[in-house]
């Protein structure tokens, strides 16, 4: 049995939803057992973002003013989008949009680790997916550093796998919204 068949996420938490009218913005906290500088590195290095991120680039992150270009990872039609690096302060913060969404990224040193926390903004329809989704990747990124990579795990594929099922329940629950009812190949 190879790790990804043994992993299992663990319970939805270290997040939550900041509302202002129809702008929701999902909060996802995660104590890493990484460096900043280590964590910073798999934000911004296209190599180490195809292996965790939903997305993959054609240039470091790590550069205020960089233009590069992200797609989607998994999804039925693969959406390319171009987007400019709006704030890279390593290892503390970086800001940049994704396909019309806004992504900050903050690191913070906790001991030997690393306090990181995403707000990026979602349709709320897809919040607890989004909260689902992301909690996996954060999952995979952290295996990935400690050197026990187990494969990204995202869009589709992600939603077929049984963890990904119950944390979009568990969040849906945790944010007071509806499930959303949509099959894997309903994401695009």
């Amino acid at each position: 049995m190879t790790d990804r068949q043994q992993y299992t996420p663990g319970p939805a938490g270290g997040a939550q939803v900041l509302k202002d009218g129809e702008k929701w913005t999902l909060v996802l906290v995660r104590e890493m057992r990484h460096s900043p500088e280590k964590v910073w590195r798999a934000l911004t290095d296209p190599a180490q973002l195809r292996e965790w991120a939903p997305f993959d680039s054609d240039g470091s992150l790590g550069t205020v003013g960089t233009t590069v270009m992200l797609t989607t990872v998994g999804a039925p039609t693969p959406r390319v989008t171009e987007t400019r690096v709006t704030r890279a302060d390593a290892p503390k913060a970086l800001e940049y949009n994704w396909g019309g969404f806004d992504m900050r990224w903050e690191l913070e040193a906790l001991g030997s680790g690393t306090r990181l926390t995403l707000w990026i903004n979602i349709d709320r329809r897809f919040i607890s997916m989004g909260a689902a989704g992301w909690h996996i990747c954060f999952d995979v990124l952290d295996r990935l550093l400690a050197g026990h990579p187990i494969g990204r795990t995202v869009g589709p594929d992600a939603m077929k796998f049984g963890g990904w099922q119950r944390l979009n329940a568990e969040y849906a629950k945790q944010f007071g919204i509806v499930k959303p009812k949509l099959s894997p190949s309903a994401v695009q």
